[in-house]
């Protein structure tokens, strides 16, 4: 059993008031007896009661954080960079996914009420009506890449549209005409945006039907691998493939190594996010540049700002950039018209 408060007051020979300022910060205690409490408490190795405690100073010390999976290197440098921010402020961290369903995301966010002092949110099955129903009315959120109207929370968004239009105008300027695009999940609000930006640049760059060009994926590496068939099977055959993220981008390599397609002879491929593994594939994955464990960090940065102001806070919204980085993955040169358009398990000659 772990010593009570009301020991370590016997051992200092003060009151359960006085060792309960000491061990809170709060109220005037002389620089002698704070020492004699703290050392008490050593000696005894008390920890404070997080619940008692909250009731008394109405902060957990906690920071909840709903994101839609707790899989993949995307998710895991988010959590990283928030982890980092979150440690170094003396907060720890209460982690739930809610795999994209409403309905568990509700459910996440009724749990952490009373548990945490603010909240981190990157999911897409949260809307401003399911906050607000949900989670007590002032307490301080900041929504990650969140497609939420109004002014009522905090946020931080990239430039998925941006960089998406980036990556294809990169392809089109290495000669690229067709270039296809692996979506990721439509109820998703990066994947939106991310298609958003790859049908302006096409529009942009004189092409037509830019649907014809588009296979469905969810962000997995499965689903990229699954749609480097469709790409190929396309005809004419797109030159080039741009999928909405790394893992889908990573899917389809492991693919095409498999058909015998030369990338970036056969097929260029770029990806979006740049997760730490990208530079790491064969060939190296061209990718758009978004620095996930400093946007994490930054976030958390940003709601414990909220947590210090209390009620002068001003929620505000901001929309960070992105960069290319381009990679063997995409080429340099541009394209040479396919002069076969056979499948094969066994390495493709051009005849």
């Amino acid at each position: 059993m772990s010593a009570t408060i009301r020991e370590v007051a016997r051992a200092a020979g003060v009151s359960v008031a006085t060792v309960s300022r000491v061990l809170n910060g709060k109220g005037p205690v002389r620089e002698i007896t704070s020492r004699r409490v703290r050392a008490a408490a050593d000696r005894l190795r008390y920890v404070p009661h997080s619940g008692a405690r909250s009731l008394i100073t109405r902060r957990t010390n906690a920071i909840g954080v709903l994101l839609p999976d707790l899989f993949g290197e995307f998710f895991s440098e988010a959590i990283r960079g928030i982890d980092r921010a979150a440690r170094g402020a003396g907060y720890q961290l209460l982690v739930s996914g809610s795999h994209g369903d409403r309905a568990q995301a509700q459910t996440a966010l009724r749990s952490m009420r009373g548990r945490v002092d603010g909240l981190v949110v990157m999911s897409p099955g949260v809307d401003g009506p399911t906050l607000s129903a949900n989670l007590p009315e002032g307490w301080p959120v900041m929504l990650l890449n969140c497609a939420v109207d109004g002014a009522a929370f905090d946020s931080i968004n990239i430039d998925n549209e941006g960089g998406a239009a980036a990556m294809v105008k990169h392809l089109a300027g290495l000669g690229h005409r067709r270039i296809a695009h692996v979506t990721g999940p439509a109820d998703n609000w990066d994947a939106r945006e991310r298609l958003r930006g790859y049908r302006r640049a096409v529009l942009a760059g004189g092409g037509r039907d830019a649907r014809a060009l588009e296979v469905t994926g969810d962000f997995t590496e499965e689903s990229g691998y699954r749609a480097a068939a469709l790409v190929i099977e396309m005809r004419p055959r797109p030159t080039a493939v741009f999928a909405a993220n790394d893992s889908m981008a990573i899917g389809l390599l492991s693919a095409f190594q498999e058909m015998g397609v030369r990338v970036p002879g056969d097929i260029a491929v770029g990806g979006f996010d740049d997760i730490p593994i990208a530079r790491f594939m064969t060939p190296p994955l061209s990718s758009i540049a978004v620095s996930i464990a400093d946007l994490g960090a930054r976030a958390m940065n940003r709601l414990l700002a909220a947590l210090k102001d209390g009620d002068r806070h001003v929620p505000s919204h901001e929309t960070l950039p992105t960069r290319l980085i381009a990679r063997r993955s995409s080429g340099s040169r541009p394209p040479k018209p396919p002069t076969s358009t056979r499948r094969s398990r066994s390495r493709r000659k051009d005849s």
